[in-house]
């Protein structure tokens, strides 16, 4: 079974590797147009990250005044598929163009997305639930930034 507590710590773990992942390419791919987009990146991942450390204090609170709620594993594999969610194994040296970068972080974006969505469903507060929905727009407009960059890149070389 996993509590609230430890998909929100999931969800921290994710921000935590994006903001690592964006922050490494910067000085991996040396791509100047690339730059500022991947330290924008980097810094709303961790600003990510702080919401769902203080999302994770109000789930402590409310598990100790009796409200924790559980997920079994099979019902969050069933939720999320075979998403992989992660980026701490990704290594940059393995990474040989700013298109493979870039096709990864977007995946990562996708599946974060996914989590966040299923993590709605277990929270209650419709503030909290504003706040996550802007999370998500937010990751979605990284999509959105990506995939401009890579139409960009694209054209330069092109």
């Amino acid at each position: 079974m996993f509590s609230i507590r430890e998909i929100i710590d999931m969800a921290i773990q994710l921000e935590k590797n994006a903001e690592t992942f964006y922050r490494a390419a910067v000085a991996k791919m040396s791509t100047p147009s690339l730059e500022p987009v991947l330290i924008c990146l980097a810094n709303e991942e961790r600003d990510h990250s702080q919401w769902f450390e203080k999302l994770r204090r109000v789930a402590q609170e409310a598990k100790a005044g009796g409200q924790g709620e559980e997920i079994s594993s099979e019902a969050l594999r069933s939720l999320v598929g075979d998403q992989k969610f992660s980026l701490a194994e990704v290594d940059l040296a393995n990474i040989e163009s700013v298109k493979e970068l870039i096709e990864l972080a977007v995946e990562h974006e996708k599946d974060t997305i996914i989590f966040y969505q299923m993590l709605q469903s277990f929270i209650d507060d419709p503030e909290t639930t504003k706040e996550l929905d802007e999370i998500i727009a937010e990751e979605e407009q990284h999509i959105k930034v990506l995939m401009k960059c890579e139409i960009e890149m694209v054209k330069s070389e092109g």
